[in-house]
Order: structure tokens, then C-alpha cells, then sequence
């Protein structure tokens, strides 16, 4: 815990009461709110940390578990307040449990949030010699007014994508499939058309979108988001459209990273498989009218976003449609 504690103070906001180690922790609500809402989210890492386990790289790990949850609740315009985390081990190895904290510690201070404490639970009749799991606990607070469901979405609107990292934390059973058991790759060798080793690519850690959209947020009119998670992109759009709105997407308006070509050549994994399974390039979408696209694209290309405009809203049944 000693070694633990200088990782979680270094994510500290002025909201938070006390340290580490208490039964509890303390966070207040920041001030301006006039009727502040919080929103929570709980995620996990999944089968992503079999790489780590088979790479011995865990300094990352903990940037993808943050992740999860702090691009879920910025989904409804909330900013991102505090965060806790549970490993669970077969056996606690300080040096090891160090770098995951360093990486979930590195994750808050991307998001702007605090961790504020977390359990370490050793249990070596449920974990395997040297596995662990990992979940998060993220908590988020926006105005009540400002809060973002998707309602106002209209024909018309338009469809901005924010490039992904890579896989994120989803699909990688079925990536892990193929690089082991279909191209019988090793962690350490090259991965095909990616000009990185297999660890490196599969171990790219989730981007952290928060502080570009609260940029973006403060300057247009946002009707909806999407974070890009399981289910990809037919997935998860839809959660956020309200009956009678459909998206279609341009494939061609974005390019698709090199690591999902050599999944799909090597898998043989069909087309609509590919677009259930990845993000397929797309880490997080925002839905705006068509007259803010061009200030919004802005903003977010400044903040360090790839931003394409991939779509747009239609009338018709709620889904998403893709075309060519």
C-alpha cells in the first residue's frame, strides 16, 4: 500500500477529502453545479489481459480498465470525477500490482479524474499462478440540464468519428484466436502488416477521449455520443438513436487500421463479423447538426483527435446502415 499511494495522490482534484486507506472515500461534488447529476459506470479489461499475462507487460492494462469507464459516462456530457478499482490475484506481487496502479493511476490523470481507492483481494484457490482481473468504478457529474441521452438526435444530423488506438479492450478473444492459434505468432514476433510486434499492437491501450469532448462540449450543440466498445459499431450507435432515426455509415470515410485487415484476411472473418466484433478504426462518435461540424471538427483536430465525418442521421427504422 506504501508503494501504491504516491500513484493515487498523484491524481488528486480539489473535490477529494482524505487519503488513501480509510474504510470509505470522501469526494464532494465541484462547485457550479446548480443541480449536478452524478453518472456511473463498471467495466472490466477481458480477455486483453491474457496478452499482458503471456507478454509480462502490465503498465497498460490499467489505462484500458479507466478507459472503459471514463469514456462510458463522458457518453452523457458527465466529466469524469473519481474512480476505483478491484484486482483480483492468486497471489499479490508488490511489483507487479505497482505497475497495473501506475497504469490506472496514468489512465485518471489522462481523464482528469482521481483515483480515490480501490481493493486488492488474493485468492489463490480462484486465480492461476501469475492471472489476474481487473474491474473499474468510474463516476462522472454533469449538469442535470446538459445531461446527453440521445433525444434530441434529428434527420439530418451528421456523424463525426474519433480514430481509435487500435482493438481498445474488445474482440480480442476472437484476435487472440487468430494470432495464436491461426498464424501460431508468438507475443514477441512480428505481427503482419502492422510493422509492430504482436504485443505491442494487441497491448495499445484504449484512448482516453475525455479531455478533447468536454472541449467540444463547451463550444456546439451536441445531440449524442457513442463509445465504441463491444458490439462495435452497429452496436453500440443505436443505444443513443431515438425511434425512427437511422445512421448510415460511409465505409470508405475512414481508413481501417492495418491490424483489422490482417485479422480478417488471416481469420477469414466475414465482413458484418469484423463490424460486430472491432471498432474497426472508430473509438468514439459524436452525433451534432449539420451547422456545427465544421467548429466541432476543429476543436477536437486541436485537441489531438483524427476526426472523419462517417455518416449521418436518416429517417427509418433505429440501426445502423453501412454502405459503400
Amino acid at each position: 500500500m506504501r508503494r501504491l499511494t504516491p500513484h493515487a495522490r498523484s491524481t488528486s482534484r480539489p473535490e477529494v477529502l482524505g487519503g488513501i486507506g480509510a474504510f470509505a472515500s470522501f469526494v464532494k461534488i465541484p462547485p457550479g453545479y446548480r443541480e449536478p447529476v452524478l453518472v456511473s459506470s463498471t467495466d472490466g479489461v477481458g480477455s486483453k489481459l491474457k496478452v499482458a499475462f503471456l507478454a509480462d507487460r502490465h503498465g497498460t492494462v490499467g489505462i484500458d480498465l479507466v478507459a472503459m469507464g471514463v469514456n462510458d459516462v463522458l457518453v452523457h456530457g458527465a466529466e469524469p470525477l473519481y474512480f476505483l478499482d478491484y484486482i483480483g490475484t492468486g497471489r499479490v506481487d508488490p511489483a507487479r500490482i505497482e505497475r497495473i496502479v501506475a497504469g490506472i493511476a496514468e489512465g485518471c490523470r489522462r481523464a482528469g479524474c482521481a483515483l480515490v481507492g480501490g481493493e486488492i483481494s488474493e485468492m489463490p484457490e480462484i486465480y492461476t499462478a501469475g492471472e489476474y482481473d481487473l474491474a473499474g468504478f468510474a463516476v462522472g457529474v454533469v449538469e442535470a440540464s446538459r445531461i446527453i441521452d440521445g433525444r434530441a438526435v434529428r434527420r439530418g444530423d451528421v456523424v463525426l468519428g474519433l480514430a481509435s488506438t487500435g482493438l481498445h479492450s474488445n474482440g480480442l478473444t476472437l484476435a487472440r484466436r487468430i494470432v495464436f492459434d491461426v498464424l501460431h505468432l508468438r507475443v514477441d514476433a512480428a505481427l503482419p502488416g502492422t510493422g509492430r510486434t504482436v504485443a505491442e499492437e494487441l497491448l495499445e491501450p484504449t484512448r482516453i477521449y475525455v479531455p478533447s469532448v468536454l472541449r467540444v462540449l463547451k463550444e456546439v450543440d451536441v445531440h449524442a455520443m457513442a463509445h465504441i466498445t463491444g458490439g462495435g459499431l452497429p452496436g453500440n450507435i443505436p443505444r443513443v438513436l431515438p425511434e425512427g432515426c437511422r445512421a448510415v455509415l460511409r465505409r470508405n470515410a475512414w481508413p481501417v487500421p492495418a491490424v483489422f485487415e490482417t485479422l480478417r484476411g488471416a481469420g477469414r472473418v466475414a465482413d458484418a463479423e469484423m463490424f460486430r466484433t472491432f471498432n474497426m478504426g472508430i473509438g468514439y462518435v459524436v452525433i451534432l447538426p449539420a451547422p456545427a461540424v465544421e467548429r466541432a471538427a476543429a476543436v477536437l483536430t486541436a485537441a489531438g483527435e483524427t476526426v472523419r465525418t462517417i455518416g449521418e442521421i436518416v429517417s427509418g427504422e433505429r440501426g445502423v446502415e453501412l454502405v459503400a
